[in-house]
């Protein structure tokens, strides 16, 4: 017969077991533009709340689109956090914490990948969530370095808008070509493989026409 202990494990489902265990590992939640990256990253981290842990969040100053300080999904859920201006920063501001979040990473330098390494080497539960391509479909800023080093990567994929299939790009559908472009569907639009480069190919048709 069980012990009674063994029978209270067993109620817990085994990420309840995670939420409260584990400590000093990098999580990494990536994906497209409006696949719920920023959703998951607040629903861990409000998990972590409730379980007494003590959390910091961090996003890059640039990310002003919801709010100057609040990390903010696309469904308006919340949490409140601190914009720095460089990875540095965090480490900085990351001491004596359980659980550290860090949104929009991928607008982050690459010592992003060091900080958060370190952090994870002190015992410290660190959830990121990031672009991992940008508009061209190329690998975006440190999310490929992070993933490479993560303890787990979750790839979130948001919906096609044009055949309703799973999208794992975010087309940029104003014409401008630099890297970095804050936006949210008035600029951008998540497509399928199919459907993205089929988006190209009209665009690039309009181009030399």
């Amino acid at each position: 017969m069980q012990s009674s202990k063994a029978v209270i494990m067993a109620l817990f489902s085994e990420d309840q077991t995670q939420e409260t265990n584990r400590r000093g590992r990098i999580e990494i939640i990536c994906g497209s533009m409006f696949s719920g990256k920023t959703e998951e990253l607040i629903r861990r981290l409000k998990r972590a709340k409730f379980a007494k842990q003590k959390v910091e969040i961090f996003k890059p100053t640039v990310d002003s689109r919801y709010s100057q300080c609040d990390v903010v999904s696309h469904d308006k859920n919340y949490i409140n956090s601190t914009p720095v201006d460089s990875s540095s920063s965090i480490l900085l501001l990351a001491s004596d914490v359980d659980v550290v979040g860090i949104d929009e990473a991928q607008f982050f330098d690459l010592g992003i990948v060091d900080v958060c390494n370190e952090l994870a080497n002190m015992g410290i539960r660190v959830i990121v969530a990031g672009l991992d391509m940008d508009f061209k479909g190329t690998p975006f800023g440190p999310i490929p370095h992070l993933c490479a080093i993560a303890d787990e990567v979750s790839k979130v994929h948001a919906i096609c808008v044009k055949c309703g299939q799973l999208a794992l790009y975010s087309h940029r559908t104003v014409n401008c070509n630099k890297q970095v472009l804050l936006g949210e569907t008035e600029r951008y639009e998540p497509l399928c493989r199919k459907c993205y480069l089929k988006a190209l190919k009209q665009q690039n048709t309009l181009k030399e026409a």
